[in-house]
């Protein structure tokens, strides 16, 4: 039986089951539906947070597409492989248990028996953004949900591309001043490319990009934290039946909603933030 199989690799944040997506040959796997795999991640220089972060960690992946439903997640084990440096935490030595991000969209059009699309846009969704850092403690946790509307784009082409706009409230954020509130909003673009065959694999390429504005953290807590922020990553992915290969770069600007240049002193001395700028990370990955 033939699967439909897009890698978009770690953290691509991205799920097409349509026309975007690489038909591959005739590999089996647990689920013709459910499409998972395991990933080894190294990532150099993220800017989630006020300093600078490499981490070597173990990620499951997951994207599906069925009636309905549309899905993308993932979990982390930060530091799973004891690899980072002096301001990496993870799940051995008092860091984080584990990251989860998820989104899971709905199609509203299928749902109602009704058919919403007009012009461009295909399909209309309610669509969720949840993240859910464990942390060690309720200082070191975020609790997120992003809600709102989405949709599908008919590009004419072999090129996918969605939209998504969502409200967010805010649970834990690490003890920062915007805990338990409607706070701000998301804007997120994702695409995918499929560009050519190479080494019989498929190489691609994905983007999807984080617009976040309208919270009410900067004016809470200036001059250190800012009430947007923008995450954009761009990947090359090569993809084969059970294996994959990914290079992510990430541009932040004020990452993790952190005004970058500010000088800050957390106890250990003076110190600027790093929160704009480009990220990377490495991905090797195993589909079953």
């Amino acid at each position: 039986m033939k699967h439909k199989i897009m890698m978009a690799g770690a953290l691509a944040a991205l799920s097409y089951s349509q026309t975007s997506v690489a038909e591959t040959g005739d590999a089996s796997y647990v689920s013709d539906w459910w499409h998972q795999s395991v990933n080894v991640v190294g990532s150099y220089h993220t800017r989630f947070g006020p300093k600078l972060n490499n981490d070597v960690y173990l990620e499951y992946e997951a994207f599906a597409h069925k009636d309905w439903f549309d899905f993308y997640g993932y979990v982390d084990v930060p530091k799973f492989f004891g690899v980072g440096n002096g301001n990496d935490k993870g799940a051995w030595d008092n860091g984080s248990p584990f990251f989860m991000e998820i989104e899971p969209r709905f199609s509203i059009d299928k749902l109602t028996g009704t058919s919403l699309g007009f012009g461009p846009f295909k399909e209309w969704y309610f669509a969720n953004n949840y993240v859910y850092d464990m942390g060690d403690s309720k200082a070191s946790r975020q609790n997120t949900w992003y809600m709102g509307l989405g949709t599908d784009i008919d590009t004419h082409s072999d090129i996918g591309l969605s939209l998504n706009v969502y409200a967010k409230y805010q649970w834990e954020n690490y003890d920062a001043a915007n805990e338990n509130s409607w706070d701000g909003y998301r804007f997120k673009v994702k695409y995918f490319v499929p560009l050519t065959t190479l080494w019989g694999g498929n190489l691609s390429y994905i983007g999807f990009t984080n617009f976040d504005w309208g919270s009410d953290l900067g004016d809470k807590s200036s001059p250190a934290r800012t009430s947007n922020s923008i995450a954009s990553s761009h990947i090359l992915t090569l993809g084969y039946d059970h294996w994959h290969y990914s290079f992510v770069a990430r541009y932040f600007h004020n990452g993790g909603q952190w005004n970058d240049g500010v000088v800050q002193n957390f106890g250990g001395g003076d110190f600027s933030l790093k929160s704009s700028g480009f990220g990377y990370y490495l991905v090797a990955g195993y589909n079953f």
